[in-house]
């Protein structure tokens, strides 16, 4: 029984000194209640020890049992801690880990991307050329390209293997269209240089810089892109141009081989002209921007390209003058082609039809030409050009009615001289409108205004002829626009000889049998004479069908009906707009300008340009440009 009671005495003080070291020492700034501790050591145990005594031996028990399970405990929590601890440590050293396998991968060079093989893509999206990429597998080119080109069926679609000469060789091909391309550039420029002409011991270190180095010190072409997009190495093949593709290599390179048929620059078919140049644009873009650049040589010119078109993709050039037209004018320009959405436009009469602002007005709001000095002419003035690839005549923006009145020969001729032909030209504008509704009015309804001799005589000629004078004057219309047309149609010599003998004949025979007087006759072909005067093939299209709006008009309300279309006709240009410039401006609004609007003034007197463009540079010239008139007189200048 003593050493029972010896074993809890020792237990119990084993325990609160334990419990006493955990509170005191281990806690910092306590260091110094150690010294105490050992000094009370005698005493705690008498106490212990008395206490035991004086208490039952059932209490003795269990606080010695409650003693044991809190330690118990305790170091259950202990241990508990110390795996949360190792835990911890485990996580963030895996972490560590991966941060440090993370910044390896990165410093790594990084593997060029190798798209999906085409049974492997999505089969909506197969075959589209925007979705694919060039592949480091020279058979998966080729199975994109017989994919997209559909090569066992299109016999056009070159597609040449061979290797690069250098050491170890490159295996390659190259595509081209045939047709489109120069054959002896390919032949010449491309794999001769590749495979003959190159060292043979040529070493290719830098095996992913495949395309580079063989851009910068294998091909000797002008003109050498690398390209890694299908969508736009074939808008570049489909031009005529050829595309590399190298074994192991994530690039393309697509060298200029345009080499097709074209025609040369010719002389003007619609807009001749007596004095001034003969040059004629073409269908070749670049041949075009040549020859405006050639008559315009200013850096500040600027020539931007835009594609449209979905299936075609041609190519439209946007020329200005950097620091003379208007950025709002260009930006518009740009906004309106970039804004088109269809997939052809294959001449400039389409995107005319695209970028007008009322297609629906019978006057154009774009003046369309095949003279190069023309569009130089008017690139001077602030305006922009628009040249569309494939087609041969330029679109200028804006314009006005009277630009399209006016010829380039207006300015190569002496002032007197080309003043005549102004006032000419608008002549001939009213005798087209108003000559076939004039004579339906004063026949049916002002023969007061009409000399009696004259009316006598339209009196008798007109006393054989069964039909009424409107339709006599609508019948005649129709042949003779069905001689100009058939005289356009009919190829060379023979469409003119069309044109002439048949109006004779036909009309010689109508009168003669009396089926139209002969003064009807003379007034369709005064009319017919005057529309050929306009110089502008669209303008004079367009005043041919107000013609007839005036002589319906004419035919029921006489000159009231011709009153009120002038009226409507007026309202109606005042209202178009070109590009936000007013259609017949500088008139309507008032606008001030040089004289240059009906009639001209000398070259050497217009100092500003239009001011309705808003120019960035209003000034033409001084006001003395000649300066040959500074001359001394007497000793002293002028």
């Amino acid at each position: 029984m003593a050493n029972f009671w010896e074993k809890l005495e020792e237990k119990l003080f084993n325990f609160k000194n334990a419990r006493y070291q955990e509170k005191f020492i281990l806690e910092p700034g306590n260091e110094d209640k150690t010294e105490d501790k050992g000094e009370g050591k005698a005493e705690d145990k008498g106490e212990a020890k008395g206490q035991a005594k004086g208490e039952g031996e059932e209490k003795a028990l269990d606080k010695a049992k409650d003693a044991d399970q809190d330690k118990g405990r305790e170091q259950e929590k202990d241990q508990a801690g110390d795996k949360d601890k190792e835990q911890n440590q485990a996580a963030a050293g895996e972490k560590e880990d991966k941060e440090r396998d993370a910044d390896q991968d990165k410093n790594k060079l990084k593997k060029p991307r190798k798209p999906l093989p085409l049974h492997k893509q999505k089969e909506k999206r197969s075959g589209k050329p925007e979705d694919l990429y060039v592949s480091m597998d020279l058979e998966t080119n080729r199975e994109y390209l017989n994919k997209i080109y559909a090569l066992s069926k299109n016999k056009d679609i070159i597609i040449r293997d061979f290797y690069i000469a250098t050491k170890p060789p490159l295996k390659a091909f190259l595509i081209f269209i045939d047709g489109l391309t120069d054959k002896n550039i390919i032949n010449n420029d491309i794999l001769k240089s590749l495979m003959v002409l190159i060292d043979e011991g040529e070493i290719v270190e830098e095996r992913g810089r495949l395309a580079e180095y063989v851009m910068e010190h294998l091909l000797p072409g002008h003109d050498v892109a690398l390209l890694d997009q299908y969508r736009s190495i074939l808008d570049l093949v489909n031009y005529g141009n050829t595309a590399i593709f190298i074994e192991g290599c994530d690039k393309s390179l697509v060298i200029e081989t345009k080499g097709w048929d074209r025609r040369g620059v010719g002389i003007p078919q619609t807009e001749e002209v007596i004095f001034g140049p003969h040059e004629a644009f073409n269908e070749t873009l670049r041949s075009n921007t040549g020859l405006i650049r050639k008559a315009l040589r200013n850096e500040k010119l600027i020539t931007e390209i835009q594609k449209i078109g979905s299936r075609t993709n041609v190519d439209v050039a946007i020329m200005y003058i950097d620091d003379l037209a208007n950025p709002k004018l260009v930006e518009e320009v740009k906004h309106r082609i970039a804004s088109i959405k269809t997939d052809y436009i294959g001449v400039a009469g389409i995107l005319e039809q695209f970028i007008e602002d009322a297609p629906f007005k019978l006057a154009p709001q774009v003046l369309t030409t095949e003279r190069p000095d023309r569009v130089v002419s008017f690139l001077v003035e602030g305006h922009v050009a628009i040249i569309v690839d494939g087609s041969a005549q330029a679109l200028i923006v804006p314009v006005t009615m009277f630009s399209l009145l006016h010829s380039p020969e207006d300015y190569y001729l002496r002032v007197p001289y080309g003043n005549f032909l102004r006032v000419l030209r608008v002549l001939a504008l009213f005798i087209t409108l108003l000559t076939p509704g004039l004579y339906v009015s004063v026949v049916n309804f002002h023969q007061e205004m009409i000399p009696t001799e004259l009316l006598l005589a339209i009196a008798a000629a007109h006393v054989i002829v069964p039909f009424p004078t409107i339709f006599e004057l609508f019948v005649m219309e129709f042949a003779f626009e069905l001689i100009r047309e058939a005289g356009v149609r009919v190829p060379g010599v023979i469409g003119n000889t069309i044109g002439i003998v048949g109006a004779l004949i036909l009309g010689q025979a109508a009168a003669q049998a009396g089926i139209i007087s002969p003064i009807l006759i003379i007034v369709v072909a005064i009319t017919g004479l005057a529309s050929f005067a306009i110089p502008n093939y669209s303008i004079s299209f367009g005043l041919r069908f107000i013609r007839f709006v005036f002589t319906i008009l004419a035919a029921f309300f006489g000159f009231f009906g011709i009153s009120g279309g002038l009226f409507l006709f007026l309202v109606t240009m005042v209202s178009m707009k070109s590009f936000g410039v007013p259609f017949l401006a500088p008139v309507g609004p008032p606008v001030k300008t040089e004289p240059d609007v009906v009639l001209r003034g000398p070259v050497w007197s217009m100092e500003k340009r239009v001011d309705y463009l808003t120019p960035l540079d209003e000034i033409r010239q001084p006001k003395i440009s000649r300066g040959w008139i500074k001359n001394t007189r007497g000793g002293k200048q002028q």
